[in-house]
C-alpha cells in the first residue's frame, strides 16, 4: 500500500470524497487558464503550452493527484487505452500533477504508456488556476477533468476521486463538440 503518509493520503481523500460533493469549479463556458509547463511524453521532456495545443483541436486537461498510485495509475492506463479515440475525434489530452519531471518521465513511459503527455505543475499554479486543488490537501490535485473548446472555453467538467468515468465522460464531451 505504501508509506505510512501515502496511507494517510489516501484516507484523508476518501474521508473528502464521502462528506464532501465532487464538482468542478470552473464553469462550462469560462474562459480556461492558458497555461505553459514542462511536460513529457514517452520519457522525452518539452514545454506544452495550452494555446499551442488547442490550435490542432479540443484539449481534456486532467488534474490527478499523483504518480504512481493506485487511483492515478489506473486512471493513466484509461487515458492511454482511449488515445486512438480521442485522436479520431481530433482531441488532446495532458495530465497535470504536482509531481517532478523526473518522477513524470518515468510514470509517462510505464503508466501512461508513451500515448499523451504529462505536465509537471509543482509550484500549483496551474492547479490553482483550474481550482483543482484536493480539499484542504492543496499540495496535491483532485482528480477533475476539463474538456477545452478550441476557442479556449470550458466545454466540460468533471471532478470525482473515483477514476472511472474520467475517460468516459471526457470523450463523450468532445464527441459533443464535433457535432
Amino acid at each position: 500500500m505504501g508509506s505510512p503518509h501515502m496511507k494517510k493520503l489516501i484516507l484523508c481523500a476518501f474521508l473528502i470524497s464521502v462528506v464532501t460533493p465532487a464538482f468542478a469549479t470552473l464553469k462550462v463556458g469560462e474562459r480556461a487558464p492558458d497555461f505553459t509547463a514542462p511536460a513529457t511524453l514517452g520519457g522525452k521532456e518539452f514545454t506544452f503550452h495550452l494555446a499551442e495545443a488547442l490550435k490542432k483541436g479540443p484539449v481534456v486537461v486532467y488534474f490527478y493527484p499523483a504518480a504512481f498510485t493506485k487511483g492515478c495509475t489506473v486512471e493513466a492506463h484509461d487515458f492511454a487505452t482511449a488515445m486512438p479515440q480521442y485522436q479520431a475525434l481530433g482531441a488532446g489530452v495532458i495530465g497535470v500533477s504536482h509531481d517532478d519531471i523526473a518522477t513524470l518521465n518515468k510514470f509517462s513511459v510505464s503508466e501512461c504508456q508513451s500515448k499523451f503527455p504529462i505536465a509537471a505543475d509543482q509550484d500549483r499554479h496551474i492547479m490553482k488556476n483550474y481550482d483543482a486543488a484536493l480539499g484542504f490537501l492543496t499540495a496535491y490535485a483532485s482528480r477533475t477533468s476539463y474538456v477545452v473548446s478550441q476557442d479556449g472555453r470550458i466545454a466540460f467538467a468533471y471532478s470525482d476521486l473515483d477514476p472511472e468515468g474520467h475517460v468516459s465522460k471526457t470523450l463523450k464531451a468532445v464527441a459533443e463538440l464535433k457535432r
